[in-house]
């Protein structure tokens, strides 16, 4: 398991830190749920207590081509203000000019979010030199954002090897990590797992793999869609993934095979 933020000295470090702020935000661009961002704040605050500075990169909704207003992180920085205390400095890009500059002249104790990442294609291709040009930007780089880290993406999968002596965990993905330990390594019996999600495609890795271990596996959110179809059943005008049915339809039958009940 990679080290936490209380196990490596952050003072005097820049640090890079991918953290989970794809927020609702209401037409006025105002964020209606800030569960994700204060899910972030004690690691932040903790890198900045001991004398570190803070270089925040997220994603914010499913920009299609290049940057768009309704998805810039400017408008999370009003919440960001106040769950920190302070003013939180803002780059309009991730990578280039500004960013360098303004990452380079970050003091200690101060904070600084970067762009939306996914205003470049490169972030979810997992592109390699999208990656380096972030790490360019931090002495440390610290993995706070659970809920994308099953996707190889740049700033999360590919970003790390850019750190081989400082790819750190946050508060919350430990949390999450020693979680997942806990019932997959030594769960008690009967063990019923509850997934949801909106897609297929980022999950099937897990459902296969929970197969192995639970006796039960309820499927949630849209993605039940695909399971219901691959069943056989009636799904309506509900999103499925049309090119994942065959898939679903496999790990019903290995669920079938192994005695797990799948709801």
């Amino acid at each position: 398991m990679k080290k936490n933020i209380d196990q490596f000295n952050l003072k005097g470090k820049k640090v890079l830190v991918r953290v989970d702020f794809n927020v609702p935000l209401n037409d006025k661009f105002q964020v209606t749920d800030d569960t994700r961002i204060r899910a972030a704040i004690p690691t932040i605050e903790k890198i900045l207590a001991v004398g570190g500075a803070v270089i925040l990169m997220s994603h914010l909704g499913r920009p299609k081509e290049g940057p768009e207003d309704r998805f810039s992180l400017k408008h999370l920085l009003p919440v960001l203000e106040k769950k920190l205390g302070q003013k939180p400095l803002f780059a309009n890009d991730c990578v280039g000019d500004e960013a360098i500059e303004k990452a380079a002249a970050l003091k200690p104790g101060q904070v600084l979010l970067l762009e939306n990442l996914r205003f470049h294609k490169e972030e979810t291709k997992g592109d390699e030199a999208f990656a380096k040009k972030l790490a360019l930007l931090a002495d440390a780089y610290v993995n706070d954002a659970f809920g994308t880290a099953h996707r190889a993406h740049a700033s999360t999968a590919i970003i790390a090897k850019f750190f081989p002596g400082a790819r750190l965990f946050g508060y919350l993905m430990q949390d999450e990590v020693s979680n997942l330990e806990k019932v997959t390594k030594n769960p008690s019996q009967p063990f019923t797992a509850v997934l949801g999600g909106a897609k297929v495609s980022g999950k099937i890795e897990i459902i296969n793999k929970l197969i192995d271990k639970v006796d039960n596996l309820v499927i949630g959110g849209g993605m039940m869609f695909t399971f219901i179809k691959a069943m056989g059943g009636k799904v309506g005008s509900s999103l499925v993934e049309e090119d994942l049915v065959e898939t679903a339809g496999k790990a019903i039958e290995k669920a079938k095979a192994k005695g797990v009940k799948l709801l």
